[in-house]
């Protein structure tokens, strides 16, 4: 059977006190039967090989279960493929947002859609945080540093009817974990 690179972006791994070696996160996902295991920058992201039929929900709740079990908190994990993150990339989302130094564009990765009914583009209360738009599982977010505090989470923008989980990345360094996956 052919395989696939996919990355697994994890939450909430080297933040709050929840340090976690890159070295440490390998062994856990080589553990699993996972192949060609290797991680990039600190901040829980892992490329590994696997077959192409792989059922993702399956292989990502089994990935949860045992980060769980070795680390001893709950690491939510969202599995894309490099060419599905290639396609985020591509389609360049952000094209029309001008960058300033207090704005950053990212990509939120869910672990479910967002809801059919959230009409987008929605800001937080405060300003801080807009989703102008989404594809598939993933949220295009611009967030922006008003008086010198930085933005909230974005997961509070989504509204009460959403339940899955999401993890952040800035859009350019999406860019270069795509690269970095790609170089295996």
């Amino acid at each position: 059977m052919a395989e696939q690179t996919f990355i697994a972006f994890l939450r909430a791994v080297n933040v709050g006190g929840r340090v976690v070696r890159m070295e440490r996160l390998r062994e856990l996902f080589a553990e699993l039967g996972l192949a060609d295991v290797r991680t990039y920058i600190q901040s829980g992201n892992v490329f590994f090989t696997a077959d192409t039929g792989t059922d993702r929900a399956a292989l990502s709740r089994r990935i949860e279960r045992h980060l769980h079990a070795a680390l001893g908190f709950e690491v939510p994990t969202v599995l894309r493929t490099v060419p599905e993150v290639e396609e985020l990339l591509a389609a360049d989302p952000f094209r029309d947002v001008e960058v300033t130094p207090e704005v950053r564009l990212s990509l939120v990765f869910l672990t479910e859609p967002l809801p059919a009914d959230l009409e987008l583009p929605r800001r937080s209360p405060r300003g801080d945080l807009e989703v102008i738009g989404a594809a598939g599982s993933t949220a295009f977010v611009v967030t922006r540093t008003l008086d010198g505090r930085p933005a909230g989470n974005p997961a509070g923008v989504f509204g009460p009817a959403y339940r899955g989980h999401g993890t952040a990345r800035f859009f350019h360094t999406t860019a270069k974990i795509v690269a970095a996956a790609k170089r295996g």
